[in-house]
């Protein structure tokens, strides 16, 4: 069975991609092939950010890899908060924080169109390799649900009357960002 390294250790990320690459390829984490450096996201792109992920662990360990980088657009601020979508309000991951600067900034804001988008660079047999992924919706005014993760309970996809954090993983992953990128890799990869 062929493997492939996820760079990244988190878990939320892992069971997405898990559920969507089944079958002949073995899904690996950074912790399960003992890499526990922090890999700095330097880059001003998603693409970027992928890439650099990505390279660190082919470079490194000499594994077929891919790193993903994504985050939310939001137009009325400019595609704030894009690659600072993790540490948008300072401490990486503090979803709350993030949540709550967003919704700070849009107040009396009538456009609240906004996207989720993710960007795959896949290095396999030392080929990058990039897929992409996009969900249109709004950003609601206040939290609603209790499931996902990052700005998911303030996300409306174009679509739906409820939020990303409302849906359960398997509806959240028809539609998601990460699922349509990860259904193009997954198909590349079902060419092996």
């Amino acid at each position: 069975m062929q493997q492939l390294v996820f760079a990244t250790n988190n878990a939320h990320k892992l069971e997405e991609v898990a559920a969507k690459i089944a079958g002949e390829i073995e899904l690996l984490s950074l912790n399960d092939i003992g890499c526990h450096d922090d890999i700095e996201e330097t880059g001003t792109t998603f693409s970027e950010n992928a890439s650099i992920k990505s390279h660190y662990i082919y470079h490194k360990y000499h594994l077929n890899c891919f790193g993903d980088d994504s985050g939310l657009e939001i137009d009325a601020l400019n595609g704030e908060p894009g690659v600072y979508s993790a540490r948008y309000a300072g401490e990486h991951g503090n979803h709350a924080a993030n949540m709550d600067k967003v919704l700070e900034k849009l107040k009396g804001v009538t456009n609240r169109s906004a996207r989720f988008r993710t960007v795959i660079s896949l290095i396999w047999d030392g080929e990058e390799h990039f897929f992409d992924g996009t969900v249109e919706g709004t950003i609601r005014n206040e939290r609603s649900g209790s499931g996902g993760f990052g700005y998911d309970p303030i996300f409306e996809p174009v679509g739906y009357d409820i939020t990303f954090a409302d849906m359960s993983m398997e509806e959240k992953n028809a539609i998601s960002h990460r699922g349509r990128a990860v259904e193009k890799l997954a198909e590349f990869l079902a060419s092996f």
